[in-house]
């Protein structure tokens, strides 16, 4: 069953349009469809995640915290 998650970004000052690159090729790898976007307010990066099943969501997300410059993140998911 398709799935979707938001994932909110907070990252280092100065980081964000060098980490929504590497989102967006992160994305390519692992077989995913994400839209990335840097916004302003409470949070720097939006990305807009569809996935197969929740596994690839996981890993995805797992790699895209791991990222130097993340600092925190939210991910909200839903039924694609």
């Amino acid at each position: 069953m398709p799935v979707a998650a938001f994932v909110l970004l907070l990252v280092q000052v100065g980081k964000e349009y060098e980490i929504a690159e590497q989102i967006k090729e992160a994305a390519k790898k692992a077989g995913v469809d994400a839209e990335v976007y840097v916004v302003y307010g409470e949070y720097d990066i939006v990305v807009k995640v569809r996935a197969e099943n929740l596994s690839q969501i996981d890993m995805f997300v797992t790699h895209i915290r791991r990222l130097p410059g993340v600092t925190r993140t939210v991910t909200l998911i839903s039924s694609a």
